[in-house]
């Protein structure tokens, strides 16, 4: 759920008088070998003595018409039904006796009315909550958690976790910091690095090191030897340097590209020195497959750090879409054509998430490299798209290392709930020419199609809406 979201129903549910409010939400699905994720669309608040009134059976009810509306709005939309209430303050909350008898009686009925969404019902305390979801078929689950997502992130269940036991002689200076509590929620979550060059390699050790617990690694290309200085561990060896060298014959330059190591193995091997315990998933493709797509929805996390215009625009439909928050990021040299000066040097960590704009209202993709980009690579030629602009990019490590580090402590402080309320949710750019950093607040258009809250837009749709760019 996004931030601003859970703000008003959090308002409206405990305004101060201890009573009991209830609410509906609307939320799409996204179903994952792990079990379906709910992500919240629409709060819908029940209107006291019109909506919500005193019970026949329980103490407090929603009135039949407004369920009724908004079931068959979820029905109409491919939408979640959730019916919602409260009960006192605290951090532990359950069902009542009471509550579990309503959706004997009233959920058969609704799983009737959606049409072959799921249905169910959320009950909150100020720091937990508790949900029943009934599915076609018969099946039920219980909510283990909800996240919200914001400038941090609010982690919230039935009753408080117990943080499993972190080794103090590897952590200990870390555990310092954000407590135990904290690496237990490193040690459990789960993050894309989409492109393993200069600046995801550098992630991919810092992320490792932290001690972040599962990672899907996206990236198409092999080491080579202008690779070397830029990637974490990285080896002549790695980039079959004898066999590619200039000068060495066409077929054995070949064979040794075909040889070199993978970008994804050299990372997953960066990582598992740090951390060998960590889960990773390998995926030697472009960031446009169904496959990368599936992947990324159980995510609690993306490090966006392909140059691609079609990653960037599939990246910020996901964030969107599936309410997973993440950050684009790179840096540029720019020099003068004629004298190679160096004119201008940038880096940048573009925080992208459900509650701060997209990368389409802040014009960070260009429609006509997408256009370029979508062309298959002999059209392309042709139509002379291939030119010199083509040529590999300056990069330096330390350039690099700038957008990998505060991308990497973006996302510790947020994870940990370390980040202040007031903390610039937008774009961080440096300027190492000039020793200044640049703050650049983000902009969010209401109709926009990624962002946006209006019936034509993928916020919150889950799956049910598709993707773009998917091959």
């Amino acid at each position: 759920m996004a931030a601003e979201m859970y703000k008003t129903l959090f308002a409206h549910l405990f305004p101060g008088d201890g009573d009991e409010h209830g609410a509906v939400l609307c939320a799409g699905l996204i179903e994952t070998p792990g079990g379906p994720i709910l992500t919240v669309r629409e709060v819908v608040l029940a209107k006291e003595g019109t909506d919500w009134v005193p019970g026949d059976r329980g103490y407090r009810k929603l009135l039949a018409p407004f369920v009724a509306r908004q079931a068959r709005r979820c029905r109409d939309e491919k939408l979640v039904y959730l019916a919602v209430h409260n009960h006192g303050p605290g951090d532990r909350v359950t069902f009542s006796d009471v509550d579990f008898e309503s959706h004997e009686r009233g959920f058969p009925a609704l799983l009737d009315l959606v049409e072959g969404m799921p249905v169910g019902s959320l009950v909150f305390a100020e720091n937990a909550v508790a949900g029943d979801i009934w599915l076609p078929g018969g099946r039920r689950l219980v909510v283990s958690r909800l996240v919200v997502v914001g400038p941090k992130r609010i982690e919230l269940r039935p009753a408080p976790g117990v943080a499993n036991p972190v080794s103090r002689q590897r952590y200990d200076r870390q555990v310092r910091i954000f407590g135990e509590r904290g690496q237990t929620i490193l040690s459990h979550s789960r993050v894309a690095i989409i492109g393993l060059g200069g600046v995801g390699s550098l992630l991919a050790e810092l992320l490792g090191r932290l001690g972040v617990g599962s990672f899907v690694l996206v990236d198409p290309d092999r080491v080579e030897i202008s690779n070397v200085p830029r990637l974490v561990d990285a080896t002549g060896f790695d980039a079959m340097s004898w066999l590619t060298a200039e000068g060495r014959p066409g077929w054995l330059r070949r064979i040794g590209k075909a040889l070199s190591t993978r970008k994804i193995d050299l990372s997953s091997r960066v990582i598992r020195r740090a951390n060998p315990y960590a889960k990773i998933k390998r995926h030697f493709t472009a960031m446009e497959t169904r496959q990368v797509a599936e992947a990324l929805k159980t995510c609690d996390y993306i490090f966006l750090a392909a140059d691609g215009h079609r990653a960037r625009l599939l990246f910020n439909s996901i964030v969107h879409q599936y309410l997973v928050p993440g950050v684009q990021l790179g840096s540029r040299i720019q020099a003068e054509e004629l004298s190679g000066s160096v004119v201008n040097v940038h880096t940048t960590a573009r925080l992208v998430t459900p509650s701060c704009g997209c990368l389409v209202c802040n014009q960070a993709i260009d429609a006509r490299k997408l256009n370029e980009e979508s062309k298959p690579d002999a059209m392309r030629k042709r139509e002379r798209y291939i030119d010199k602009g083509d040529a590999p990019t300056p990069s330096v490590v330390t350039l690099n290392s700038i957008s990998a580090s505060q991308a990497a402590n973006d996302f510790l402080f947020y994870m940990t709930g370390l980040t202040a309320d007031e903390a610039f949710q937008g774009t961080v750019q440096g300027r190492p020419l000039d020793r200044r950093l640049r703050f650049v607040t983000p902009r969010a258009d209401e109709g926009c199609i990624d962002c946006g809250k209006s019936s034509e837009s993928r916020f919150g749709r889950g799956q049910n809406w598709p993707l773009p760019m998917i091959d």
